[in-house]
């Protein structure tokens, strides 16, 4: 994810946050009524870094019941009051800067330069969000009747739903929370159980901080297992938004269908890197680098499969692989470390059989070394086809399976061979065709030139096939946080047959 805009100076912090322990939920801080206590675990150094009642069916409920209350007084507030809390929170971010940082830091694994990028992305999306209100524009029409006038009102869809992943928690929160708030709904978080502070809690104390009215935002930290359906299935919301895995967003898929409820889904990720043959190999290094290892490839948009053409391959391969062994994996808390920790060990073990079952099916490796706890040593795996396991699944892991092209064509087909569609990236020294191929590949983005980590908050962010529906940022988020009432006016008495 990546983020150019300038970013004001940091301002020196106020007290930090605590009380992470509770939950905001329908107006008050309090504890869920679970029997499961949820642990917050640094996945680096093993801490717990809180214990947290969690929330069931019935927190559920009445977050959803208050949120429809307060939710009606949200919307029908002046759009300069909404702006202002939101730029407040903006504000906020940047008193709160560090504190932010160290919470990333801590909670996901993340190294400081992935937490600060993290930051900055959350910063302009919260001000991209700000101009929303004013931006809910509506329409007067034509109509063939005489004396009628027909007038369309943008307006909030009332409650939002919003389910937010681990591995960029506070951005892949954010981008729904705020310009849901923005558009006058409100809304019920459920963040992973992996990341409750960063990926909720934190929210709810900044949106607090920042004058949000209470029960416009509540928070519950829970199993899937537990309140995932009843999150879903609730007769309040009218929007969910999910991001995570293809499986789970197929079944909420299913659920918003079931109750007519509108779903945004971002989902898994196979993201093709094409290095073509007239490609600057310095450049094409640098981004298959950073675009696979970064946050130890735990995002849905990294170099999934790197796929190169033949004539360049061993060249390539080569560079690429002394790139790798000269990145710094360890504490996340090192300003100079490259790659920390996989999430939980869960996913460590995953990503470990991944790559045996790819190594049995015929790849060779080129790189492997012993881990350090739950910080994986990369791999780079050379004489990956297609079929094999780390080529049609997600690895979500510091794993780069390389794939030989005979060609644009044969490169271009590879890529596309494929259930998902989320993002991908070109790598060539003539641009116009770079675009020219990009369109051809079936996904939601595609990048020229750069890495596939790329989230703009005025662009379009979503994919195609079975990486999801719906867009994320700028009037694409707009959109689908509301919806379009058509009224109409009989200014003249209308003559009707009978």
């Amino acid at each position: 994810m990546k983020g150019t805009s300038t970013i004001p100076a940091t301002q020196p912090s106020p007290t930090r946050y605590t009380g992470f322990d509770s939950m905001p939920i329908a107006g008050r801080w309090r504890k869920g009524r679970s029997q499961r206590q949820i642990e917050d675990v640094d996945p680096y150094r093993g801490d717990i870094l809180v214990s947290i009642t969690g929330a069931n069916a019935d927190d559920v409920d009445e977050a959803y019941k208050k949120a429809a209350e307060a939710g009606r007084d949200w919307a029908a507030a002046t759009p300069q009051a909404r702006r202002d809390v939101l730029l407040r929170a903006a504000e906020i971010l940047i008193e709160r800067k560090e504190e932010i940082a160290e919470l990333l830091i801590r909670e996901t694994g993340g190294t400081r330069a992935k937490a600060e990028t993290e930051w900055s992305l959350v910063y302009e999306g919260t001000l991209e969000a700000s101009t929303y209100p004013f931006r809910m524009k509506g329409e007067i029409l034509p109509t063939g009747i005489p004396g009628k006038e027909g007038r369309v009102y943008r307006q909030p869809v009332g409650v939002v739903g919003v389910i937010s992943p681990w591995d960029f928690s506070l951005q892949l929160t954010n981008r729904s929370v705020a310009p849901a708030l923005a558009t006058g709904n409100a809304v019920v978080l459920k963040p992973a159980s992996t990341t409750p502070i960063t990926g909720g809690l934190l929210f709810a104390k900044i949106y607090e901080e920042a004058g949000l009215p209470p029960g416009v935002l509540s928070v519950v930290v829970g199993g899937g297992s537990e309140i995932g359906d009843a999150f879903v299935e609730h007769p309040i919301p009218r929007v969910i938004t999910f991001t995570g895995s293809t499986e789970v967003g197929r079944h909420i898929g299913e659920l918003c269908g079931k109750y007519l409820k509108r779903a945004a889904l971002e989902l898994g990720g196979n993201t093709p890197f094409i290095v073509l043959e007239d490609a600057d190999q310095d450049l094409a290094v640098n981004v298959a680098v950073f675009g696979k290892f970064l946050n130890a490839g735990q995002i849905c948009m990294a170099i999934n499969r790197i796929i190169v053409d033949k004539k360049i391959h061993d060249e390539f391969l080569e560079r690429f692989t002394e790139r790798v062994k000269a990145l710094k994996w360890g504490d996340p808390a090192q300003g100079d470390t490259d790659m920390g920790p996989i999430i939980e060990r869960k996913q460590f073990d995953n990503i470990r059989t991944l790559v045996d079952e790819t190594i049995k099916a015929g790849a060779r490796v080129v790189l492997d070394g012993p881990s350090q706890g739950l910080v994986m040593h990369p791999v780079i795996l050379a004489e990956v086809t297609n079929d094999m396991p780390a080529a049609r699944n997600e690895i979500f892991g510091p794993v780069a399976p390389i794939i030989k092209a005979d060609g644009e064509e044969e490169a271009i087909r590879i890529a596309n061979d494929t259930e998902y569609g989320l993002s991908s990236a070109i790598c060539t020294r003539d641009l116009e065709k770079g675009v020219a191929l990009a369109k051809r590949i079936e996904a939601g983005m595609t990048h020229v030139n750069d890495i596939p980590i790329n989230d703009v908050a005025n662009s379009p962010f979503g994919g195609v096939k079975q990486s999801g529906i719906g867009r994320f940022g700028g009037e694409w988020a707009l959109r689908e946080f509301t919806t379009e009432h058509w009224i109409t006016i009989q200014q003249t008495p209308r003559q009707y047959p009978f």
